[in-house]
């Protein structure tokens, strides 16, 4: 295929302006343009995706299917472009007719796939693949408005629809000849085929239509395009005719109504029955949807369906997908004839499983009585499973019921889907090497003994394409003057720039780069926040989901002492900051929302209070997502990372604040152990308690945070004032619960059970390096660099590298147009 020209992209865009919108390039808005291009940029992609798919079936290259719920993809057009290394001719034309790439980008909503860093890294993954050249779906949900989009109001986190897709998705197609029936419901009976076999045939079930759209993920200037398949639901029946002509027009799109629902929101509210049912009916139907066509797919060219493992593999990225084992069961008996044995031996040969979490409320639980009302079929098998898995724990384990009790499928009323995915996948991957370790060690130790050749490890990574050469251009063209462009593809390339390190003219032009980050920051803040920050001031920043193990609360906290510090002291020795923080919580987590209020409520005093002399500065940015985490990636000077200890499985934030010259404060917790490694101890700012250390204290007590409150006063004073109006003076029981969970035992946790207290004054000491060290320029304008040299390992093309060696056995194809 020829290069794209400037011309031939003019004229290309406006064509589609008069075919979409039936305006002239001068009578278009920002949003028209927006469609206009993304229409001639999936032109340019077409031909790639066609050549691409041809390649792959002539070469019979076996497939990874990643299956997940969330693919938090952010803003196509931008990574598109500068993976078809097109951005300059981009960015030239549309000079020429009156418009700047940068605002027309920002006419893109964010995809509302996903929500965190499970998402995110589904998104990096597919990325490394397609540039790598290995052949790969990604397989999830076409939700209609995503977990949420976040407003805050008077300090509250509101959650509002999510309408992304307002305007529709140019890059998506709908393939509608690929649908798939999913049932719900209904019941099981068997019956005997022509052959005297059992059948199991399901009766009086409900059904809907999952349609596939499929999206292009591009590999980086290499013509491989693979594709992101989100399932839609549709009615079987889109309209009963005869009920409406009755009148009951309720009746008349029940279907409609139902299939709608499913692919409405991720994630919906399960604090209700209703809400669990959704969310077990949300997995199911993408993990039917998906294995049906996977099959379907392999069929078409091969005729021996006991040997698909040779050709495709189900990647569960994470617990949601889980069902997939007992979905392909289901399939190869009920549709395929296979024995019980032969499809066991098929599906343990396909499956490998990626443990994301140690927090034992994200391994999925269900309900047995709802799992088999929603999903009878599914059900039986789970049950076959489980009986024939415990009975082989009983032969491995004469007599110890212990073993039984922790390591069933179903027990306790309940359906246990982290044992169901170790139990038949071939491959069970930690996301972290600590996380891998206590994985074994702690938390599915008993499965570990019983099969250790199952578990490996897998530390995440990231694509530098999307946060570093799309979301930090200024420092990309650095990086690339330095030590060449190898870097956006071979990230360990980036290693030369450490040699740079002590010089002081490089040193210079990166701290100028990141001061224009800032600046850049700052004026975002300015327009959506009305807080005017100095980009002179440090930028401390913390970004993520907010869940009370991410110890949001503990930096707040430390924000409020401070502050009493300055108040004491005006005139002490206090460099200014500039506290960042954007997280969203789940609409049901009570403790995490009041949390997004402190932080807000803290923000309007310390902000508005000018006897500080704008020392301390607090934001919190709204509706966090991808392309607002690129502006803050590239400004930030510290990196938060301040999770307890043995809690996270590996954070993926901690590598682009990394990649893109922030240094770590943190814990040695998830990948920040492989961090401090790559980088040196020294250009990291570590506290706090150890990972043994957490675990010990929960095995055996010996942490009583009373302690620390009646006997420091300092903390004693800023763990009050959540209670005495402080920072509520409308309402003193406004943050009683934020108290209550650092002081007091409640049946059911401990007091500080993520030891906030415990760590306090470790991480208030770190933070005073933090300020001794932002001070000496030179020495932080080389600890910056470093952290960006040192980061050639956490890039996700290490990672798929891995996973395709090591689990999948995939090939590399090469694709020519």
């Amino acid at each position: 295929m020829t290069k794209l020209t400037k011309e031939q992209l003019k004229k290309s865009i406006a064509e589609y302006l008069k075919l979409l919108f039936r305006r002239e390039i001068n009578e278009a808005s920002s949003q028209q343009i927006f469609q206009a291009l993304a229409y001639a940029v999936k032109d340019d992609i077409i031909d790639n995706w066609m050549a691409t798919q041809k390649k792959f079936e002539e070469e019979d290259a076996k497939t990874v299917y990643y299956l997940s719920m969330e693919f938090l993809m952010g803003r196509a057009l931008g990574n598109n472009i500068i993976n078809l290394k097109e951005d300059k001719i981009v960015r030239e034309a549309l000079d020429e007719l009156g418009f700047d790439l940068d605002a027309i980008e920002d006419e893109e909503p964010d995809a509302a796939l996903g929500n965190g860093g499970l998402g995110r890294l589904a998104a990096c993954f597919l990325d490394s693949l397609s540039t790598l050249g290995y052949p790969a779906y990604g397989c999830g949900i076409r939700y209609k408005y995503g977990m949420f989009e976040q407003k805050i109001e008077n300090g509250y986190q509101i959650e509002v629809p999510d309408n992304w897709l307002k305007h529709g998705n140019p890059f998506e197609m709908k393939r509608a000849e690929h649908a798939v029936e999913v049932k719900f419901g209904g019941y099981v009976r068997m019956i005997k085929d022509e052959n005297g076999r059992d059948k199991f045939v399901q009766e009086n079930y409900q059904s809907v239509r999952a349609v596939p759209y499929d999206l292009p993920v591009l590999g980086y200037g290499n013509n491989v395009v693979n594709t992101l398949r989100i399932w839609d639901a549709e009615a079987v029946d889109t309209f009963n005719l005869s009920s409406f002509d009755k009148g009951d027009y309720h009746q008349a799109v029940e279907q409609q109504n139902m299939a709608r629902t499913i692919c409405e929101v991720l994630y919906p509210n399960d604090n209700h029955y209703a809400g669990k049912e959704l969310r077990l009916k949300q997995q199911y139907f993408f993990v039917c949807a998906s294995v049906n066509r996977a099959v379907a797919k392999y069929l078409e060219n091969h005729d021996d369906i006991k040997k698909l493992h040779e050709k495709v593999c189900f990647q569960l990225n994470d617990t949601h997908p889980t069902v997939t084992v007992a979905e392909l069961m289901r399939v190869l008996m009920d549709d395929h004839n296979l024995s019980w044995d032969e499809a066991w031996e098929v599906t343990t040969k396909t499956c490998a499983y990626t443990n994301h979490t140690i927090m034992s409320e994200a391994l999925e639980k269900w309900p047995i009585e709802l799992f088999q009302k929603l999903l009878p079929r599914i059900y039986q098998i789970v049950e076959e499973i489980n009986r024939r898995f415990v009975l082989e724990i009983q032969r491995r384990y004469p007599g110890d019921n212990k073993k039984v009790e922790k390591m069933a499928i179903l027990y306790d009323n309940q359906v246990k889907m982290a044992h169901l995915a170790i139990a038949g996948s071939f491959s069970v991957n930690g996301v972290a090497r600590l996380h891998t370790e206590i994985l074994k060690t702690q938390e599915l130790k008993d499965f570990y003994e019983m099969m250790p050749n199952k578990f490996n490890n897998k530390t995440n990574g990231i694509t530098q394409r999307r946060f570093l050469l799309h979301g930090n251009p200024l420092l990309a063209d650095w990086v690339t003057k330095k030590v060449g462009n190898d870097w956006i593809t071979d990230l360990s390339k980036i290693d030369a720039l450490a040699k740079y390190a002590d010089d002081k003219k490089a040193q210079k032009e990166f701290m100028d780069i990141k001061f224009q980050n800032k600046v850049r920051l700052a004026k975002y803040i300015k327009e959506h926040n009305n807080v005017d920050v100095d980009p002179n001031s440090i930028f401390d920043v913390q970004v993520k989901r907010l869940h009370e193990y991410k110890r949001q609360l503990l930096n707040i906290l430390h924000v409020m002492h401070l502050y009493n510090q300055l108040k004491a002291n005006p005139g002490m020795d206090f460099y200014p900051r500039t506290f960042i923080f954007g997280a969203k919580a789940s609409a049901g987590y009570r403790r995490a929302k009041a949390i997004i209020k402190l932080i807000n409520n803290v923000a309007d005093i310390v902000n508005n209070d000018v006897s500080i002399g704008g020392k301390i500065k607090v934001v919190f940015i709204e509706n966090y997502r991808v392309s607002n985490a690129e502006l803050i990636f590239a400004a930030a000077d510290v990196s938060e990372q301040i999770s307890t200890a043995s809690k996270e499985a590996s954070g993926t934030g901690n590598m682009k604040f990394m990649l893109n010259g922030a240094v770590t404060i943190g814990t040695m917790d998830g990948a920040n152990v492989e961090i401090v490694e790559e980088v040196g101890a020294e250009n990291a700012f570590i506290f706090g308690l150890s990972s043994d250390e957490v675990i010990n204290y929960e095995n055996n007590g010996g942490y009583n945070p009373k302690d620390i409150y009646n006997n420091d006063q300092d903390i004693k004073r800023v763990v009050n004032q959540l209670i005495n109006g402080d920072y509520s003076p409308e309402d003193t029981e406004l943050f009683r619960e934020l108290y209550n969970s650092l002081l007091e035992y409640s049946g059911y946790e401990r007091a500080d059970q993520f030891f906030i207290l415990k760590d306090f004054r470790s991480y208030e000491e770190a933070q005073k390096r933090v300020s001794e060290s932002y001070k000496d320029k030179d020495k932080w304008a080389k600890m910056a660099i470093l952290n960006t040299a040192k980061c050639g390992k956490f890039t996700s093309d290490r990672t798929i590298e891995e996973y395709a060696k090591e689990i999948w056995n995939l090939t590399k194809v090469a694709v020519e147009v």
